[in-house]
């Protein structure tokens, strides 16, 4: 299996994370998937081959999980290379109301899942990634890094620091490792969820005027950057929005 390259993605189960997945495993890619998503995971299991993916159940936020899966990761790679990581993981529920009424244990999980995980997480890949050549890593980041609405503190901070993050890894993991970020924008994850959760969307015309492509994303808009990033060896320390041109629009009320 060392002719293949394997690559690991936080949040894997459902959405962005769910799609990326896929789209490399579909790309002859070996693939590892981390969540907290047990019902998530055993769908993937179920679909995929055991050979060429693993699906670990972790809380990517937490130090010692994120060891115990990675003492799991490195059974399964042997002494094969990790080529990608790819720091999905994340609440996806951006607002947290008032920031008077916000607790601090709620903005530390915002925080701790999307901020902290991909430190812990990087920190436990990068000796898989410098076995080989050409490896990169890609952090999710998100539009609302550099733009908000309200009652989203906790998220677009936990974003801005993935932002902070990128530019620092680039500088300091390099050249062995690339580092870039991706700022999704609205994406439509309806059709990528367990079963029990998958929707078919239903926008509106107005919906799909505000971005100057003429459509919501979708998740595998994000998986073909995640590609994109990987495959651009000159490229590094770099944030792209994925968002269909609606932070280049101005948008006003009816």
């Amino acid at each position: 299996m060392a002719d293949k390259q394997t690559i690991l993605v936080t949040g894997a189960g459902n959405g962005i994370g769910r799609a990326v997945l896929t789209h490399f495993h579909g790309l002859g890619w070996r693939v590892i998937g981390l969540d907290t998503d047990e019902e998530a995971l055993a769908e993937l299991r179920a679909a995929l081959p055991q050979d060429s993916a693993l699906l670990i159940a972790c809380d990517v936020g937490v130090e010692d999980a994120v060891a115990k899966a990675f003492a799991q990761i490195g059974d399964w790679l042997g002494d094969d290379p990790l080529a990608c990581l790819v720091n999905n993981a994340a609440i996806a529920d951006p607002y947290c109301g008032p920031l008077e009424d916000l607790a601090l244990t709620d903005w530390q999980r915002w925080i701790d899942a999307c901020l902290t995980a991909a430190f812990l997480v990087s920190r436990a890949a990068v000796p898989l990634l410098r076995r080989g050549e050409g490896a990169s890593i890609a952090n999710i980041s998100s539009t609302r890094a550099v733009m908000s609405e309200p009652d989203t503190f906790a998220y677009a901070a936990s974003k801005g620091g993935i932002d902070a993050l990128t530019h620092s890894m680039a500088v300091s993991l390099g050249p062995d490792i690339r580092v870039n970020a991706i700022r999704p924008g609205w994406i439509e994850t309806g059709p990528w969820q367990k079963e029990s959760q998958r929707s078919v969307p239903d926008h509106r015309k107005k919906d799909r005027a505000q971005h100057p492509v003429g459509r919501v994303g979708r998740p595998e808009d994000i998986a073909e950057a995640v590609a994109y990033f990987h495959a651009a060896g000159f490229v590094t320390g770099q944030h792209l929005n994925v968002d269909g041109g609606m932070t280049a629009k101005m948008i006003y009320e009816d």
